[in-house]
């Protein structure tokens, strides 16, 4: 990660050398000679970033040059705060130039000192390693060196020979694979196993392999462990090793003398006509893979390939390619988890019931791994079994994976994967650790996040977003980021996570990087240079002078300590000049932090989610902003002096609003478009603007690098301009188009040339047929047609055949009685929503229409009284949405009605039912909450409490009776007068009324 420094420092030079502000002597020179000497490092970083882990001087080295890069930043960008000035020509120019080198003169100096200061530093590194000559031979020599040669990495064996006692959940996945094995298909096959480290690949692989079935089936055997850095001569010399005594052949002559061509001939004349079993254990990237296929002969002996990888991408390949499949290995379930877990920590006896709570939560950080689950068990088995011991192990969890013995093989092999990324995606990787526990990952928080810090590098043809997006995928597809939430459109997910375990890790790792730090209740430590500080509870008391100057990123996930940290960053004034990230998403805000427009260097600003109402005037100088993020806010108007922030490309200011005073129609309130936004000429995203003033439609036509864009409250004469501003942008991905009233038509058929990558597309507002160019769209995988309330054209016809669409909404959009979907219609459609058609009565669905179908919403089609015909065709249906229906159709469902329609639906696993009285329209993004499908039934513990409190008040009404009774009695024996009896009445009866009235 110090080549990721580096790198983004040698970028950032050339603006500071370019500036006509009169250095003082000697201060260019001293900048260019950091910047030669950062150049010729980062040969040297690429290699050492790979291995420092595992060479402490090398560590020393490389944590000495990422600082030093930090700081020539910090000094960099000191530089343009503290001398910027605006230039003027003429004597009076010539005055001011004067009079602000004199004023800045002191800035200069401290300047001159701190990049002399750096100089010499960087002098000192590179004496202190003989000009890198010397470390140069050292670093080759590492990183040519497997991992076999640490005693560490050997620890991975252990699973070969783990006995069958030993092994939890693997019965059911063994005789799966192993029935695919012995199949009777000739072909070679691929069977790729994958998943991330410590799931257990090896281990299944291995029960496998040995099972006899499989060693009766295939005449020859080999297993072949390949490792993340491996040697190709080595590695086909133990191949034909193996095959040979396994045949128990003697070995060919001169082996050791041959070349890899060689090797590779030997083996694969060896196989040929041989049925064969090989096992690649073990696999990293596709080079491997490309090597050793050409080995592998097809000859159509029903020969099987098994291999391990941890990289999905890797896995799909190598088995599409040869006819095989993938077997995504799934961490351990609850109760499979738990029972290994007590055999290790408990061995034979059973959980205490004072540690099973404790022990779940231990548990729940293990996730299901098996390599985690045996080993942090096996460190509780050799613990005391008291709740002090077990919960002190509990809260230091992150320290105990750094410094137990016992735990340092699992994060040993754990952290492999870590060492195998390259140096960009291990900086990417280690500031997911700014996310809180259990906080689910935003897709494009993240995307935004990482392009605002300068993560990701510059690549011709691509928007840093682009490349981030790369970086994502990668990461998910070696298995070190969870996919939680998967989009509709299946172009990418929406939500990730880390394994908890691997978030302990890198915020152990961030933390010794100096990458990120962490406010939390267990915080450490404050390092002297704090650099990117995450809040994740409450901030505790530090010294601002020490942690603050040199913060570059500032995130607040705690709500209830967002008013004080804003306070604290109030508070320091210069201390956070060179900001660049400050996210303060869903703080308790009411209006905009004065504070925030003197952060100069700012590029990333969130106040989504917040209650602020205005944007000051001042927010035009923040000339670097390139995210403006107020999705969720109450702004609705902008100054004109947004229009300053020429590098903006995220501009995002909208919410839903579901008050009753406005109609779904309405349920998404934007900003007021401002005249000449066309001059935004950066802007990706620009979401929502009110397209009813001005020229606005015009000028969108100008912002030729949007991906994607809102538009709200167009009128029918702006359709036109509109389709003339969208033939332009070609780069548009994602377009919401909404009318400003539910009766305004949308005229877009004057669009000749629809932009050809376009695949989410939503139109809101009356339609008098459909686009002629929507068909044309075969990038397109989501459409939403809102109150398109088309009479004579049935909607279904022109769309049928996108061929990608994946997403279908369609809300009001057709007045007719019936809606057929044709056989052979839509083919990869997965999602269905049928949301308030007013005169919808039927809805059929013929055979092999929409066969992937996986959900279907019906919501308000108060006419139709029996559910779909054929929808008992759609056999992958997997959720069936019905709300807001009549209640003949919902009656109609009822499993114990003779002659009723669940029959059809009976295959349906999850059918879920809601009645929603307030809000029938059509939404994009749709929130509803949905109960259970069927009627609710009270609880016992219910039903007890009122069985309870209806006792109490009889036996309150039975006493207030005997009360009446006696002071009846008691009058009578007294002889009391008239009045006094006619009180005692009184007195006694009002207890009892008011009992009866309770009751």
């Amino acid at each position: 990660m110090a080549e990721a420094a580096v790198l983004g420092i040698l970028s950032a030079f050339e603006p500071y050398l370019r500036e006509e502000l009169n250095l003082l002597s000697g201060v260019r020179e001293d900048i260019e000679y950091v910047r030669g000497e950062f150049e010729r490092m980062t040969h040297f970083l690429r290699v050492a970033d790979a291995i420092e882990d595992r060479d402490p001087k090398i560590k020393i080295w490389v944590k000495q040059v990422r600082e030093t890069a930090y700081d020539t930043a910090d000094a960099l960008d000191m530089y343009l705060l503290c001398l910027r000035h605006h230039h003027s020509i003429g004597f009076r120019g010539f005055v001011r130039k004067v009079s602000f080198f004199i004023k800045t003169l002191k800035a200069r100096h401290q300047i001159a000192s701190e990049v002399k200061g750096i100089k010499s530093r960087i002098i000192n590194i590179s004496e202190g390693h003989q000009r890198y000559s010397d470390m140069h031979s050292k670093i080759e020599q590492a990183s040519s060196s497997t991992h076999s040669d640490i005693a560490w990495y050997d620890c991975r064996g252990d699973a070969l020979l783990l006995q069958d006692a030993d092994l939890v959940g693997i019965d059911k996945p063994k005789s799966h694979l192993i029935k695919w094995l012995v199949d009777e298909d000739p072909r070679l096959k691929v069977l790729s196993i994958a998943g991330m480290g410590g799931l257990g690949k090896t281990t299944l692989t291995k029960k496998v392999y040995d099972d006899t079935t499989v060693k009766r089936r295939f005449q020859n055997h080999a297993w072949i462990t390949v490792s993340e850095s491996f040697k190709v001569e080595e590695l086909l010399k133990d191949m034909i090793r193996v095959l040979f005594e396994d045949a128990r052949q003697p070995l060919p002559r001169g082996m050791d003398s041959m070349d890899p061509n060689s090797l590779k001939g030997t083996i694969n004349a060896f196989l040929q006509q041989k049925r064969y079993v090989l096992v690649l254990d073990d696999v990293w990237g596709i080079h491997a893979w490309q090597v050793l296929r050409i080995i592998l002969p097809e000859c159509n002996c029903g020969s099987r390939v098994i291999l391990t990888t941890r990289n999905v991408d890797l896995a799909s390949f190598a088995s599409k390619e040869y006819h095989g499949m993938v077997y995504n290995l799934e961490p351990l379930p609850r109760k499979e988890s738990w029972a290994l877990f007590c055999s290790k920590a408990f061995k034979e006896n059973s959980c205490p019931s004072y540690l099973e709570d404790l022990s779940k939560d231990i548990l729940k950080k293990c996730e299901g791994l098996p390599l985690a689950i045996v080993a942090i068990s096996g460190l509780l088995s050799t613990k005391q079994k008291s709740l002090n011991e077990w919960e002190r192990i509990y809260r230091g969890l992150g320290a105990e994976l750094e410094g137990n013995d016992k735990l340092m093989s699992m994060t040993q092999i754990l952290s492999l994967s870590y060492f195998d990324l390259p140096y960009y995606l291990k900086l990417c990787f280690l500031y997911l650790s700014i996310f809180p526990e259990d906080c689910l990952i935003d897709y494009w928080r993240l995307i935004r996040l990482w392009a605002a810090k300068g993560f990701t590098e510059v690549k011709e043809g691509m928007t840093r977003e682009e490349v981030a997006e790369g970086y994502l995928n990668d990461l998910i597809n070696r298995s070190l980021v969870q996919v939680v939430e998967v989009r509709r459109d299946g172009k990418r997910f929406k939500a990730y996570r880390i394994h908890d375990l691997w978030r302990e890790m890198i915020i152990a790792k961030s933390r010794e990087q100096n990458i990120v730090t962490i406010s939390s209740v267990r915080s450490r430590a404050w390092p002297e240079k704090l650099r990117r500080l995450s809040v994740h509870h409450k901030l505790e008391d530090i010294q601002q002078s020490i942690c603050f100057t040199r913060l570059r990123s500032l995130l607040v996930f705690s709500t209830t300590d967002s008013l004080s940290m804003l306070s604290k960053v109030a508070s320091l004034g210069k201390g956070v000049r060179l900001l660049t990230v400050l996210d303060l998403s869903r703080a308790q805000l009411e209006t905009f932090p004065h504070e925030v427009v003197k952060l100069l260097n700012l590029t990333y600003l969130s106040l989504r989610s917040t209650n602020v109402k205005m944007i000051p005037k001042a927010i035009g100088k923040l000339k670097k902003l390139e995210t403006l993020d107020l999705k969720g806010t109450n702004v609705t108007e902008l100054p004109d002096d947004i229009l300053n922030l020429q590098h903006l490309r995220h501009l995002l200011l909208y919410r839903y609003n579901d008050a009753h005073c406005y109609s779904p129609f309405h349920g998404k309130i934007g900003f007021k478009a401002l005249v000449g936004i066309g001059s935004l000429l950066y802007l990706q995203k620009l979401c929502a603007i009110e397209a009813n003033q001005g020229n606005v439609v015009r000028e969108v036509g100008k912002l030729t690098q949007l991906r994607r864009l809102q538009i709200l409250k167009l009128q029918k004469e702006d359709g036109m301009a509109l389709c003339s501003s969208l033939e332009k942008l070609n780069n548009l991905r994602s377009l919401c188009v909404a009318a400003i009233e539910e009766d305004e038509v949308i005229d877009l058929d004057s669009l000749s040339l629809p932009p050809r990558l376009l695949q989410t597309l939503y139109l809101r507002g009356r339609l008098k047929k459909i686009p002629h160019w929507i068909p044309s769209l075969h990038n397109l995988k989501r459409l939403g047609l809102g109150w398109s309330k088309l009479k004579d054209v049935v909607p279904l016809q022109s769309i049928q055949d996108l061929p990608n669409l994946l997403d279908l909404e369609l809300g009001s959009a057709y007045e007719g009685d019936e809606l057929l979907f044709k056989a052979g219609w839509f083919q990869k459609l997965k999602y269905l929503r049928l949301v308030h058609f007013v005169g919808l009565k039927w809805v059929r669905v013929e055979s092999s229409s929409m066969p992937l179908l996986e959900e279907l919403v019906l919501q308000d089609c108060k006419l139709m009284m029996e559910l779909p015909s054929g929808v008992e065709h759609l056999a992958n249906l997997k959720y069936l949405n019905l709300s807001d229906m009549c209640e003949t159709f919902i009656s109609s469902l009822n499993r114990d009605l003779q002659g009723g329609d669940y029959w059809k639906i009976a295959h349906v696993p999850e059918i879920t039912e809601h009645l929603n009285d307030d809000n029938t329209g059509f939404r994009q993004d749709n929130e509803d909450n949905f109960s259970h499908f069927g009627c609710d039934i009270p609880s016992l513990a219910t039903a007890a409490v009122l069985l309870l409190y209806l006792l109490l008040r009889v036996i309150q009404a039975a006493a207030s009776v005997m009360l009446v009774v006696t002071c009846l009695f008691t009058a009578v024996l007294c002889c009391r007068t008239a009045a006094v009896l006619l009180l005692l009445l009184c007195s006694s009866l009002l207890p009892f009324c008011c009992s009866l009235l309770l009751f």
